[in-house]
């Protein structure tokens, strides 16, 4: 699993012109499957993405997670981050796991934060989103489950 985390002061995401997932300060998480991913792939993420601590603390310190900060979550599937643009022009996303499978690891991902999150949000799976995104510092970090970066 890859994802792009981002810090948030406010984050929404549209399907067809209307809202359907909306946070206030927390983490804007994209969120790519790939075809190697299992369970553990999403233990590993959740934990690591719910505990990275890039909020500030009281001497203005990125010491704070999202659970310390109590703060929101907004997780949206981005396939394209499996995108493999070493060769050529167009990018291969023969990496990125598509379909049933990805959708329930997806869910199953959700579902895990859901049980350490207050309030979760969500794209819909498969459809042409629009996510708009007030970044907060900006703060944006990249995690991967296999460890790359």
């Amino acid at each position: 699993m890859r994802a792009v985390i981002q810090r948030v002061k406010s984050s929404k995401v549209e399907v067809d012109g209307r809202v359907i997932g909306k946070i206030e300060r927390g983490l804007n998480v994209l969120l790519g499957i790939s075809v190697d991913d299992k369970d553990e792939d999403i233990t590993y993420m959740k934990d690591k993405i719910l505990n990275l601590r890039i909020f500030e603390d009281e001497n203005g310190k990125l010491n704070k997670s999202l659970l310390d900060v109590k703060g929101e979550l907004l997780v949206i599937s981005q396939f394209t981050l499996y995108g493999d643009c070493r060769k050529g022009r167009r990018p291969s996303f023969i990496r990125a796991l598509s379909g049933d499978k990805a959708q329930g690891l997806y869910e199953k991902f959700v579902s895990e934060c859901r049980n350490s999150v207050e309030k979760v949000e969500t794209g819909k799976f498969g459809a042409d989103m629009m996510v708009t995104i007030e970044n907060d510092g900006p703060v944006t970090i990249m995690a991967d489950s296999e460890k790359k970066f």
